[in-house]
């Protein structure tokens, strides 16, 4: 009996076509989904238990592997409506259960199609509880799927290859994933009818607002909830020019989430900004939006250990002391003690107290570091985008 136990063992290993490497030397053994060759980048873990393709398509993770901690990734296949942007940039995906065949009304294509579709590499079959645990003792980690034919030789140059990697610290990923020309935005949400039906019959009343979204890597669904606000959207590149943004009159300003490395980021954006924080057109940021706006205003930002990265992240108003549960995206968060005596700190987390919103004194700026807009995660926090509407119509034709 023992015998027959170790042949299928040694059958069970040799099934295996695909491994997860790390730069500490862990080596992972698992099944290849998705696209066939290799990706490297940083490990980070999400949470959340629903939306792995909102998650996958968040431009925020560039240059990201995600492990998913939530065992059933894929049960639900895929469709075209719930993507949050046209074109994916995480680098993997590292799953625990094998995928199976999606039990969706919505889904036009399996998880596993659309991956190789999407060009993006993934990895099953991984104990994503040790990889998880590894990152939250040790901090942040790189790693390397490779779903290809492999040999020991091989798997030693790839280790090298791995090591010489430098992360993301230092990296303006924002201007990669940033559009390259502007572009209008009028689509609403698909969902969410109820919430917004009697605040939208008003609002289609008032005079449409014109509002310049700067797009550092935006999620879909931060521009489908400004346009649930009768907003008229511009989207424009984050390298747009001051007079190029004055030229065209905005009523408000919108900073939206990205990738990267925000000390990186800001050499591009503080003069910008630091030029509109001088007008009287409200200004609002989300994540990196936020930490970008704190810069400019001349705070710092830090590397944290291992990041938020969920939807079930608790965070506290510090003017009410309300709490609110929200979704996260975040690897760099704003150094509370840098922040100048201009800056008011809103809200900040109930899991390790971290800076999670801010405003300037006298000032209509306004952020936060969480994703009002939550998709996927709850809806606690959807006013984000109320108070700027509001905040916006201050402002006289």
């Amino acid at each position: 009996m023992k015998s027959s136990k170790t042949i299928l063992l040694k059958e069970f290993i040799k099934t295996k076509n695909a491994l997860l490497i790390l730069e500490n030397g862990n080596i992972y053994w698992g099944y290849g989904i998705g696209n066939k060759g290799r990706a490297i980048g940083e490990l980070c873990f999400n949470t959340s238990m629903t939306g792995y393709q909102e998650i996958i398509t968040d431009p925020s993770y560039a240059d990201q592997i995600i492990t998913f901690t939530f065992p059933h990734i894929g049960n639900t296949g895929t469709n075209k409506i719930d993507n949050e942007s046209i074109s994916p940039v995480a680098k993997g995906i590292i799953l625990k259960a094998d995928i199976t065949n999606p039990s969706n009304f919505r889904s036009d294509l399996s998880l596993n199609n659309w991956l190789m579709k999407n060009n993006i590499v993934g990895i099953q079959g991984i104990d994503t509880r040790s990889i998880t645990s590894l990152i939250r003792d040790k901090g942040y980690i790189n790693g390397m799927i490779v779903n290809e034919p492999i040999t020991d030789n091989k798997i030693q140059k790839l280790i090298i290859e791995l090591k010489g990697w430098h992360g993301l610290k230092g990296k303006d990923l924002a201007s990669k994933v940033s559009c390259k020309k502007p572009y209008k935005w009028n689509n609403k949400s698909y969902f969410n009818k109820n919430y917004f039906q009697i605040k939208t019959e008003k609002r289609q009343k008032s005079q449409k607002k014109h509002i310049i979204l700067i797009d550092f890597g935006v999620k879909q669904n931060i521009l489908r909830m400004l346009a649930d606000r009768n907003f008229n959207i511009t989207v424009v590149p984050l390298k747009t020019t001051y007079e190029d943004i004055l030229k065209i009159k905005p009523d408000g300003i919108f900073l939206s989430n990205g990738p990267g490395d925000p000390m990186a980021t800001s050499k591009i954006t503080n003069d910008l900004l630091q030029k509109l924080f001088k007008t009287n057109i409200p200004i609002y940021g989300i994540c990196l939006g936020h930490q970008l706006i704190a810069l400019a205003l001349g705070a710092k930002t830090e590397k944290m250990q291992t990041g938020h990265r969920g939807a079930n992240q608790p965070i506290q108003s510090n003017k009410t002391n309300k709490v609110e549960i929200t979704s996260q995206n975040h690897g760099f968060v704003v150094k509370r003690s840098s922040m100048p005596k201009n800056i008011i700190e809103t809200y900040s987390s109930l899991f390790d107290g971290v800076v999670e919103g801010l405003k300037v004194r006298n000032k209509p700026i306004y952020s936060v570091q969480y994703h009002p807009e939550a998709s996927p995660g709850p809806h606690d926090t959807y006013n984000f985008f109320d108070d700027f509407y509001d905040e916006v119509n201050k402002v006289k034709p």
